[in-house]
């Protein structure tokens, strides 16, 4: 018989002085053994033989199908199994696992870009880019109270103290200068490394890291701008920014204020890139900028489009008959509302008007979209939808909030609102639920355009609420787990989109009344009236360079 490398069955083992045949028999002998020795002894022996007990099946199957295996797993669950051996540490790391979970939060790869280097309050009435609320009680209304934001509120029931409308809080700590920073220390991210090939468990681990950080509040406060500086730097109050990707995927960020012009700032050196200016006449009160293309809109009643490539004015709307509020755009249309209580749409790019729609009974003051649906906010209290293409109005929330609505947001589906009540209210069209920071407004049960029950969102914590109108809200850029809010008070907090429960409340950026945020999943922007661009920074000695934001 030839040794060919295996045996057919079992060999018994030869331990000398005995003999033993079947497994069965080895086994009572082992027992008695055992049966004879003292508990200490029988301790020892279990921590022998304890490895024998042990099987390896994932290290023993094929990579492929271990692989299958750990693609069920968490991150937490990979990173645990990378620390039991060398194998299960070549098979947790494995990049297709990683990038399965980046791609199921809907987180991506850039490669870095290259580097790029650029070359007093007056007391006049501020036209601060929002509308009256609804009219139906004007007259004795009006004359009790006009509050902050510029429109009346439905529910007045005393006139406020003097000075409430210009009433100023007490200032901040002294916020350092992104510009004061030396060019060896960018003011967002280290220098980045260089990666030769995507790296997703790095990615994974950057992102969860982020997030973490602001649920700690974990920051570094800078501005961009103050009152006075820097040089070239906007000489009055901002009232809009936008963070903006550029086609080589640099990030930079535009601003409008109330000396007429549109600043583009560079993110890591704080200084101002270029101005856009000579296209309005007053107060640049809102700006949407994508795809190489800005447009604007102001309390001179004008939309402009600008191209960015050459810094030259395409076109000037002056469709409105009263300020332009807000102004927003996609890949086939410009939408815009105004304090004349209209909204206007065109097409483009050759920005052929196509229709206006007519319901509301007060300023629209803030608009968003999406191919399909435009959504409006107002100072009448009520949020409409309409159908982007044809112009006809889908549905409308009566009584969104108590009083008049600020700001609005839409994306994928979920609809956030501010108002002059404090408040937020978040509901997704599709499933009628979300949540509020208020219990719901009283209002009709069904929708009087529609005929659908009107949302009933569910009330959170309302501890850490806003205690003034909330003047932005965001959805922010990319896929991020937040919402965030700027108001009056002071303050920006940030809420998780699905349960609605405050996560950070961010105050001492400002002493005058916030006007405008953005953010995305590494900082928090902000402007308002006292001249002052905050950053948020939550990235502060992280390399975020090859991440899309």
């Amino acid at each position: 018989m030839h040794d060919e490398g295996y045996v057919e069955g079992p060999v018994a083992p030869r331990i000398e002085g005995l003999s033993v045949g079947s497994e069965q028999e080895r086994e009572d002998l082992a027992y008695k053994l055992l049966a004879s020795l003292s508990r200490s002894r029988l301790a020892t022996i279990h921590r022998r033989i304890a490895p024998l007990l042990q099987f390896d099946f994932v290290g023993s199957v094929p990579s492929e199908l271990a692989l299958q295996i750990f693609s069920y797993l968490p991150a937490t669950s990979l990173l645990i199994c990378a620390a039991v051996s060398k194998r299960w540490r070549s098979l947790a790391d494995d990049q297709t696992l990683w990038k399965a979970l980046c791609h199921e939060k809907r987180w991506m790869w850039q490669e870095p870009p290259l580097p790029h280097l650029p070359p007093s309050r007056d007391e006049l009435q501020l036209d601060e880019g929002m509308g009256e609320s609804d009219d139906d009680e004007e007259g004795e209304v009006e004359d009790m109270m006009m509050d902050d934001s510029g429109f009346v509120s439905f529910t007045v029931t005393a006139p406020p103290p003097p000075g409430t409308r210009f009433q100023r809080h007490s200032a901040p700590p002294s916020i350092p200068m992104l510009t004061s920073r030396p060019a060896s220390s960018p003011p967002f991210s280290n220098t980045p490394r260089l990666h030769t090939k995507p790296d997703y468990k790095l990615l994974h681990q950057t992102r969860t890291r982020l997030y973490n950080r602001f649920l700690a509040s974990s920051y570094r406060l800078s501005a961009l701008q103050t009152r006075g500086g820097p040089t070239n730097a906007h000489t009055n109050t901002i009232y809009c920014l936008q963070l903006y990707h550029s086609a080589g995927g640099r990030q930079t960020l535009f601003t409008g204020s109330r000396d007429r012009t549109i600043r583009e700032w560079n993110l890591q050196t704080g200084l101002v890139e270029r101005v856009l200016e000579g296209g309005h006449t007053s107060s640049v009160l809102s700006l949407c900028v994508s795809e190489g293309m800005l447009a604007s809109g102001g309390s001179d009643r004008r939309i402009v489009v600008w191209d960015l490539k050459d810094s030259r004015i395409l076109q000037v709307i002056q469709d409105h008959e009263d300020s332009v509020l807000c102004v927003r755009f996609d890949e086939t249309r410009l939408v815009s509302c105004s304090k004349d209580r209209t909204i206007r749409t065109y097409h483009l790019p050759s920005l052929t008007p196509e229709h206006v729609l007519r319901d509301h009974r007060a300023a629209v003051n803030a608009i968003s979209l999406s191919p399909t649906i435009i959504v409006s906010g107002s100072g009448d209290r009520s949020v409409k939808l309409w159908d982007a293409a044809s112009g006809r109005l889908l549905r409308t929330f009566e009584n969104h909030h108590t009083r008049g609505i600020a700001s609005i947001d839409l994306k994928g589906g979920d609809v956030l609102s501010g108002s002059s009540d404090r408040h937020l209210r978040l509901i997704n069209l599709q499933s009628n639920t979300g949540w509020a920071t208020a219990p719901p407004a009283s209002g009709n049960a069904v929708c009087q355009t529609c005929g659908q029950p009107q949302p009933q969102p569910t009330a959170v914590d309302c501890t850490h609420t806003h205690t003034d109108l909330v003047r932005s809200v965001s959805f922010g850029e990319g896929e991020a787990e937040f919402v965030v809010s700027a108001s009056y008070d002071l303050t920006i907090k940030a809420w998780d989109r699905h349960s609605g429960q405050m996560v950070a409340n961010l105050s001492g950026g400002h002493e005058g009344r916030i006007f405008c945020v953005g953010f995305d999943c590494t900082k928090i922007v902000s402007c308002g009236e006292d001249q002052r661009i905050c950053v948020w920074d939550f990235a502060h000695g992280m390399d975020t360079s090859f991440l899309r934001l």
